[in-house]
């Protein structure tokens, strides 16, 4: 009794069952769990920083919108500000180093741009206090410049790193936020607060949209 036959019988049989069809989803089934994995920012994760920047910002449009002169924000609105930038930056940061844990080579976020971005993030608030002490007008001070340089800043920062990887998508997004900051610095010290609220939301929530038609796609 020879066995051969029967195996290689099951064998065609078993490759038969594996027919294109099944080798096409498990190839697209593949590629979404690549896409998940590989993403830093999960469009869930996207849509709640959009929310949180309207709420924060809004908070402080809120705050100044009746100020004739305009002086500064309330205490009480900026906390929220100060915290979404923290949350903002540290969940990006941690995120992407999760996303890309174990990896190597162009996908895996270096050192040198965690480094940047932080130090961008960060240093750009510092001219405040020269700009405080140099007695520059509230306007300034407390409306345009920490409503809108630091997204220019922070979002031209990031769109030059995301383009030396030619990650254009997110690179497209570090720009759009830039611009949303551009755009601020042209409705007054108080409407930029509400310009940069809404701006931000409707780029992370696009943001959110692209990437989960992608992992869909």
């Amino acid at each position: 009794m020879n066995p051969t036959p029967d195996t290689d019988t099951a064998t065609a049989d078993n490759r038969g069952n594996f027919d294109p069809q099944q080798a096409a989803a498990l190839l697209g089934q593949t590629t979404q769990e690549a896409r998940r994995r590989f993403e830093p920012s999960p469009p869930w994760f996207l849509a709640i920083r959009g929310i949180l920047a309207l709420i924060a910002y809004g908070a402080i449009w809120l705050s100044v919108r009746g100020q004739h002169p305009y002086t500064h924000p309330t205490a009480w609105a900026l906390p929220g500000v100060f915290a979404f930038v923290v949350v903002n930056l540290g969940a990006t940061l941690a995120i992407a180093k999760r996303a890309t844990a174990g990896v190597s080579g162009r996908t895996r976020l270096r050192p040198a741009e965690v480094v940047v971005t932080a130090a961008v993030w960060i240093g750009v608030f510092v001219p405040l206090g020269v700009l405080a002490g140099a007695k520059v007008s509230d306007s300034v001070t407390y409306g345009l410049y920490p409503a809108a340089v630091p997204l220019i800043a922070a979002g031209l920062a990031w769109a030059a790193i995301m383009a030396a990887r030619s990650s254009w998508r997110r690179c497209g997004t570090a720009l759009a936020t830039a611009v949303v900051g551009a755009i601020a610095l042209l409705a007054g010290p108080a409407g930029a607060w509400l310009v940069v609220g809404v701006g931000i939301c409707v780029v992370l929530l696009a943001g959110a949209a692209v990437i989960a038609w992608r992992q869909r796609a």
